[in-house]
C-alpha cells in the first residue's frame, strides 16, 4: 500500500499483518503490480501526485532483495503517467501505460490530451535503469482526461478498458506473431472509469460507468444491437467517484464504487434476479476512497481501500 502523496509504501499480509516497508518516499503511487513469474517483483507508478504535479512521473521496478531491503530503479520515465498494467497473451508480456495529459502551462490547463503507450516486456528486468529505459510506442493520442483503466479477460486472455472524454476503449494486446494492438470504442460519453461485467447474468457483460472525469454520476450499460444503452444511473450523487472494482462479491457480480467528496461512501451495486432491477448497499460511510483491490481469503471476500481523504487504510472482511 502507497501514499499518493511523498510518504512511504508498506507491505501486508493477506490478513493485514504489516509486514516491511517498501519505501519513505517519493510517494505518487497510484498503479502497482506485480511482474508475472517473480518472487515479489512489482512495477509502481512513481511521483504521480497529483493532475498538476506530474511532470516527473515514471514507471519504477521494485524488487526485494530481503527484509527492509529494496531495489528501487526506473523502468521508464513517462510524465504524467497515471495508470500502468501488465497484459499476459499467448505467453508474452505487455506494458500498457496511459498518461492523464500531455503536459501544462498553467494549473488545470487540459489543453494538452495524454496518449496510450505500450511495449513489449522483457522476461529480464535487471538491464534498465535512469540511464536505460524501456522504448514504448503510443497505440493511441487525443485522449483528453485519460483518467480510467480496467483489466478485463477475453477469450482466455487479458486485455483492458481505458476511459476519457473521448468515452470507453477496448485494447487487446496482439496474439503471438502479431504487433498490432486491437482498439475499440465501446461507449462514446465522457468517462471517468468503467468495468466490464455480466451484472445481470445472461451471458453478455454490462460496462458500468463513472462519469464524467472525476464526476458525480455512477451508470450502467447494456448492449443491445451491437451498442451501449444506459439501464441504470445511481439515484444519489457520488462527487468525485474514483474508486472501482468490478467482479464477484461473495458470489454476485458487483460494481464496488468509492466517492472521495460528498458523503464519501463506499459502495456496491449488484443486480437483484427476483425483482428484475440493480439495488446498492453501502459498505463504509465517509471513508473516501480514492483505490480499491479485491481478493478471496481462506473463503472470505476481502477488500482493501485507500481512503485517502481519511488517511486510512481499510481491510473489508464480507460476507453474503
Amino acid at each position: 500500500m502507497a501514499a499518493e502523496k511523498q510518504d512511504p509504501c508498506y507491505l501486508f499480509d493477506l490478513e493485514g499483518n504489516l509486514e516491511d516497508k517498501v519505501w519513505d518516499g517519493p510517494g505518487g503511487a497510484m498503479s502497482m503490480v506485480q511482474v508475472p513469474g517473480t518472487d515479489g517483483q512489482f512495477l509502481s507508478t512513481s511521483r504521480f501526485y497529483s493532475p498538476n504535479d506530474s511532470k516527473d512521473a515514471k514507471i519504477v521496478i521494485v524488487t526485494p532483495r530481503g527484509k527492509g531491503n529494496w531495489e528501487i530503479r526506473t523502468l521508464v520515465s513517462l510524465p504524467h503517467v497515471h495508470r500502468f498494467d501488465l497484459l499476459s497473451r499467448d505467453g508474452d508480456v505487455f506494458l500498457i501505460a496511459c498518461t492523464l495529459k500531455s503536459g501544462h502551462d498553467f494549473k488545470d490547463d487540459w489543453t494538452k490530451p495524454g496518449k496510450v503507450y505500450a511495449a513489449k516486456l522483457p522476461w529480464d528486468l535487471s538491464g534498465f535503469n535512469e540511464e536505460s529505459q524501456l522504448k514504448m510506442t503510443v497505440l493511441r493520442d487525443n485522449m483528453q482526461k485519460n483518467h480510467g483503466y480496467c483489466r478485463i479477460q477475453e477469450d482466455g486472455y487479458e486485455a483492458c478498458l481505458i476511459t476519457s472524454n473521448e468515452g470507453v476503449f477496448r485494447f487487446v494486446p496482439p496474439a503471438r506473431g502479431e504487433e498490432r494492438w486491437e482498439v475499440k470504442r465501446l461507449l462514446a460519453e465522457p468517462s471517468s472509469d468503467a468495468v466490464l461485467v455480466d451484472f445481470d447474468g445472461d451471458g453478455r457483460k454490462e460496462l458500468g460507468v463513472l462519469a464524467p472525469f472525476h464526476g458525480d454520476q455512477i451508470f450502467i450499460y447494456k448492449e443491445r444491437d451491437g451498442a451501449y444503452e444506459k439501464v441504470y444511473t445511481y439515484a444519489q450523487c457520488a462527487p468525485f467517484a474514483h474508486a472501482v472494482y468490478g467482479g464477484d462479491l461473495c458470489g454476485t457480480p458487483a460494481f464496488v464504487v468509492g466517492h472521495r467528496k460528498g458523503e464519501r461512501n463506499l459502495i456496491a451495486i449488484s443486480y437483484d434476479r427476483d425483482k428484475g432491477t440493480y439495488v446498492s448497499e453501502t459498505i463504509d460511510r465517509d471513508c473516501g476512497p480514492a483505490n480499491v483491490f479485491h481478493y478471496v481469503h481462506n473463503g472470505k471476500d476481502v477488500l482493501v481501500s485507500a481512503n485517502r481523504e481519511t488517511n486510512q487504510v481499510a481491510m473489508y472482511t464480507l460476507t453474503r
